[in-house]
């Protein structure tokens, strides 16, 4: 089965919820309440997204962090490369030398070029994409109606 690292969609999630934000940054403790996900995994996944140049932080009061490119700029598969690294389904596609069967493979190329379409298909999703539609997280929907 094909599926993304659990970190990788907890950093997609962060990442829309600063897209919906806009210009206003946000704390590492908000976004962990509004998401419902623990303080230490949204801290260690925002460095990740800052050494990334994904995101940037904004120091003193009032600060937090903020996407540091436009959402329809920013792909899922630029979250995904922050978070994993590059796209590799099989040892080979990851580097030269990772098989031992890699000499005799009559497959390799084929995994490259799969590979490369569904990072082709990862890389034309914008955080934008999907913003579009998607209902604000149940803690933060929660929030909202309390306030009211």
């Amino acid at each position: 089965m094909l599926r993304i690292a659990r970190m990788t969609d907890y950093a997609t999630l962060m990442m829309v919820e600063l897209a919906r934000d806009g210009a206003l940054p946000a704390s590492a403790t908000r976004l962990a309440e509004t998401l419902g996900l623990p303080q230490p995994t949204v801290a260690k996944l925002l460095k990740k997204l800052q050494r990334a140049d994904l995101v940037t932080s904004v120091r003193g009061a009032g600060g937090g962090y903020r996407l540091a490119h436009a959402p329809r700029t920013i792909t899922f598969a630029d979250v995904r490369d922050a978070v994993e690294g590059p796209l590799a389904l099989t040892a080979c596609a990851a580097r030269h030398g990772a098989c031992a069967l890699e000499a005799g493979c009559t497959t390799r190329g084929h995994w490259r070029v799969i590979g490369a379409a569904i990072d082709g298909a990862l890389r034309s999703v914008s955080l934008a994409d999907m913003m579009d539609g998607a209902p604000r997280p149940v803690a933060m929907q929660q929030r909202k109606e309390r306030q009211t």
